[in-house]
């Protein structure tokens, strides 16, 4: 195999060099950059920030605001190491369940989202068996999970009406949401209550509580859920767990620097 010299071929890659620049300068921004700010930095001409924005979106560089504002996406995330695992996110969920034995008889998933759907980046399954089997790298629509709805609610209703603008997910269970008005609903409980609730939209015996976790910018950088089986969430005992919850997830916050 012929080896490129460094530095060679250079020049016939401006597209890409075009690309991580804009990465750098929306991952450097205080404020949310819009596609005229980012031609502009660059001096780009707004046709081609334009189509370098769009592709950037639709591979999961970039997310792109309902006001046209753009932020980093999660696909980025992937290229540390090769793994998500190599943040601080992972240890320190990781480490809060090792501290906090009140968790240890629940599931206990962490999330982040991508576009319309939830990855799992970390997962602890309880000995209880709940009929699914939560994994690393495994993908759920995001309106039925407890987590997507958490990290939902973090974005202004806009946002959520735009992302949600194609054909709706497949049900998984009857009880699964049916569309974005519905979904309205369960967003404004989630922001009042501090946490979100996904009871049988996954599995129908299966309930699942949801809150998000921010980092030192403030945005929920992921989301972090425990799930039961609905014959043991007693009269009285998911408000109870929300708020443990809800003070669990304060607390990685924190630690984020959130």
């Amino acid at each position: 195999m012929q080896e490129i010299e460094p530095g060679a071929g250079g020049g016939s890659v401006p597209a890409l060099r075009r690309a991580v620049r804009i990465l750098d300068l929306v991952a450097g921004s205080t404020a949310r950059p819009n596609a005229a700010g980012l031609s502009r930095a660059l001096g780009l001409p707004k046709s081609t920030a334009h189509g370098l924005l769009a592709a950037m979106v639709e591979l999961g560089l970039l997310e792109r605001g309902a006001d046209g504002s753009y932020r980093l996406g999660v696909h980025p995330m992937r290229w540390t190491g090769g793994s998500v695992a190599r943040t601080d996110l992972v240890p320190l969920f990781y480490d809060h369940l090792a501290s906090r034995p009140a968790l240890a008889a629940y599931t206990v998933t962490l999330s982040v989202r991508e576009g319309a759907e939830v990855v799992y980046i970390g997962c602890r399954n309880s000995d209880r068996p709940l009929g699914v089997t939560f994994r690393i790298g495994m993908r759920l629509p995001a309106p039925f999970t407890a987590t997507g709805k958490a990290l939902l609610a973090s974005l202004p209703d806009a946002e959520i009406a735009e992302l949600l603008s194609g054909p709706w997910p497949t049900r998984l269970t009857p009880r699964s949401v049916g569309g974005l008005a519905a979904l309205g609903a369960e967003i404004a409980a989630t922001r009042a209550a501090g946490y979100s609730l996904d009871d049988g939209q996954v599995r129908e015996d299966m309930v699942c509580l949801g809150a998000a976790l921010r980092d030192h910018s403030g945005q929920a950088a992921a989301g972090m859920a425990i799930s039961l089986l609905r014959s043991d969430a007693a009269p009285g005992r998911l408000p109870e767990l929300g708020a443990m919850l809800a003070e669990t997830a304060r607390t990685i916050s924190r630690r984020l620097g959130g």
